[in-house]
Parts: structure tokens; sequence; C-alpha cells
């Protein structure tokens, strides 16, 4: 039995539980320019109509009444840093889909903790005494049902899955609850006839196949149940990146400079929050045109300190010429080739035990772990309006 634990409506619970005057009220969090999108919508947002990936004026369309807050992703990672806490008290098989949502499989510790149902329940519990936060959970012999599961009671869901209830619960399901079926493939089921996941047990695997590829043969195993695919532990993340997407195409040196420096300020701290150094920095340029452009550098050595992933960017940005006086629709900085830290190669004159970046670095982090991220930051960031 796997577990799947989906917090309701995240970023928007996050906000209503730090803001009391939000709760009740319809939530979305994102920005409020024509080019933004809903990043999340509170339950009470959603009874209008209001979801994710929704612009955002047609989510204020539906519902004017909605409040929108900017989102504050490190409160959301903290946050999510304590659920992940939560699980590793009952297995080290999680595997994190996103923030707010991830795979556990129990098996292992039913000796001492008991049936994967009662773990279930007690994670979810301890989400809510700890964090204050819903979490809606499925349990079920396979991945696939799991999620299924966890997304059929919503919000504050629990539901069981069990081997024997697993074929009579997802033949009623429409058939788009099927992992790869989505705009291309719903098309091509419906001329032949499936709507239902039962329907879909009608054919064999290959007349599946004959209709829609290797894609056939998959769907047919998952309207049957079969889902092998274990529960992966969470990998190393292979880089880090932040972008910007700006309200009016930017043509101003000073001002993309400085759109800049913000980009790279908020990757470095991200890196050493995940406690990683990064080897390479990557600048992604996105012109009025939609044309994009992205150029590399590769460190000499390892490292978290904004000072010089700012130096790096800086040098990277001077030396792509920009054709014409063409705006800048978005901006985007990365960071990769990232590796844990080991000990570092000091110069001879550096403090060995915490050179003076690292040690602004520090108190920096720290500031903005207690105080938010727009506590402290550089001079030049000071006249950057505030962006969601």
């Amino acid at each position: 039995m796997i577990i799947h634990v989906d917090m309701d409506a995240f970023y928007a619970s996050v906000e209503q539980r730090d803001f009391p005057n939000l709760q009740g009220k319809p939530v979305l969090v994102g920005g409020v320019t024509p080019r933004s999108v809903v990043a999340a919508a509170s339950y009470e947002a959603r009874r209008s109509g209001c979801r994710s990936a929704m612009p955002m004026g047609e989510a204020l369309r539906l519902c004017p009444s909605a409040i929108v807050q900017p989102h504050r992703f490190a409160a959301y990672r903290e946050v999510a840093r304590q659920i992940q806490n939560i699980f590793a008290r009952f297995t080290p098989l999680v595997e994190p889909l996103s923030l707010d949502e991830a795979f556990l499989d129990v098996a292992g510790s039913e000796a001492c903790l008991g049936q994967p149902e009662v773990i279930a329940r007690q994670i979810k519990q301890l989400i809510r005494q700890e964090t204050a936060l819903v979490a809606s959970v499925g349990v079920a012999p396979i991945k696939f049902v799991a999620k299924i599961a966890s997304d059929a009671a919503k919000p504050d869901g629990f539901v069981v899955v069990t081997a024997d209830e697993l074929m009579d619960f997802l033949g009623p399901l429409h058939v788009q609850r099927l992992w790869g079926v989505g705009k291309a493939t719903l098309p091509k089921l419906a001329r032949l006839g499936i709507e239902k996941i039962a329907d879909l047990r009608k054919f064999t695997p290959d007349r599946l196949a004959q209709e829609l590829g290797q894609q056939g043969r998959h769907l047919w195993e998952l309207a049957h149940g079969i889902d092998p695919r274990p529960v992966v532990p969470q990998r190393e993340p292979q880089s880090i990146s932040h972008e910007e997407t700006f309200d009016e195409d930017l043509t101003d040196s000073a001002t993309l400079a400085t759109e800049l420096h913000s980009l790279t300020d908020e990757v470095a701290h991200r890196l050493r929050a995940d406690k990683f150094l990064a080897t390479t920095v990557t600048v992604k340029i996105r012109l009025a045109s939609f044309q994009t452009i992205t150029r590399q550098q590769t460190l000499s050595d390892p490292t978290d300190q904004t000072s010089t992933l700012w130096e790096t960017v800086q040098r990277i940005w001077s030396a792509w010429k920009r054709p014409g006086k063409q705006g800048i629709r978005l901006l985007g900085v990365g960071l990769a080739g990232l590796v844990r830290p080991t000990a570092r190669q000091l110069s001879l004159f550096e403090d060995q035990q915490n050179p003076p970046d690292q040690r602004i670095d520090s108190a920096v982090d720290a500031i903005r772990l207690r105080f938010g991220n727009d506590s402290l930051k550089s001079a030049d960031l000071l006249r950057r309006p505030p962006r969601s």
C-alpha cells in the first residue's frame, strides 16, 4: 500500500494561516498584471470557478471579491520542509512530486508503526497539529490510484482503496483520470466510444496499441490496476533557477541590471537554503519578439556566495550584445552543476572558518528567515518595486 499526501490549496492555505484576516475569504496567490497567472486559489475562490494557471484577470472577473496575495516561495518552502520532516519519521521512501505533494512507501514501517491506513491517519493529524494546514490523503496498492484517491474527497479527504476494491474504484471514473490521457489522446478514445475507465477494459491491449501506439498498452495496464513503479526517494536536484516575466518590456539598462541582481539574489538564497554549491551560472533572456537566448559560464570553484554569483551574472550580461534597442520580456538566472559542500580550498589570507562573504550571506539569510525576504536587501534593489 502506497500513501499519497496532497496539501489542500497549499499556497493559498499558507497565506490564510499566516494572515488571519484572509481566513474564510476568497484568496488568489499571484500577480495582478495582464501577464500574471493564478499560482493558487483558495477553496472559497474555487467555488466561483477560479483555479491555478488561470489568467489573473479572468479569475478576478469570476470572483471580483477575491483578495490577491503576492506569492512567498520562501515561506512555502519552509512549510514543505516541515512536512518532509514529518514524512521522515515514518519512512525513508518518500518521493516528492512538488512542494505540496508526495508518495510514501511505508511497507518497511508496518511492523513498528502499524498498517498503512493507521500510518496515513497519523501523518494527516501531525501535519494539522504542526503546521495548522490540511492535507488530503489517499492510500492504495499502486501509485496512480493513491494519487486519485487523495483527490477523491478534497478538501480534507482521506480515502483508502484496497486491492480487492481497486477495479470497482477505477471503473466508473472518467478516462481522463488515467495518467497520459490529455487533449491529444482524449478525442482518439472518444472515437472508440471510450468515456469511462471501464469502457477501456473492453478492448485488448493489441487493439489499443494499434490505435494509440505504445501508450495504448500503458493505458490498458492502468485501467486494470497495473502500475509497478516503485516509490523513488528524492533525487538531488540538478539545478535551481528563477525567472521573471515583466509587466512591460524593459529597455533601460539600469533597470535590467537591477532585475538581474534581484534574480541572482533569489537563486543564491535558495541555493544556500538547500545546502548546495553551484558550478555553472546561466542567464536566460527573452526578447519582445519572443526569441529566447541563454548564456552560461562555468566557475573555477563551486560556490554559494551571492557576490561571486552576481559577478558572474554581470560578466555574462556584459558579454551579450543586445540586438538594437529591442525590449526584454523576461529574464532568468539559473544555477547548475550542484554539489554538496565539502572542505573548501581557501586563499592564504581568508578566514579559514568563515570567509567574509560567507558571513554576510549567513547573516542576511538568518534575518530573512525571521522577518521575510524583503526585510534586508542590497541598496540597488531598494528602487526595484515589489513584484509578485
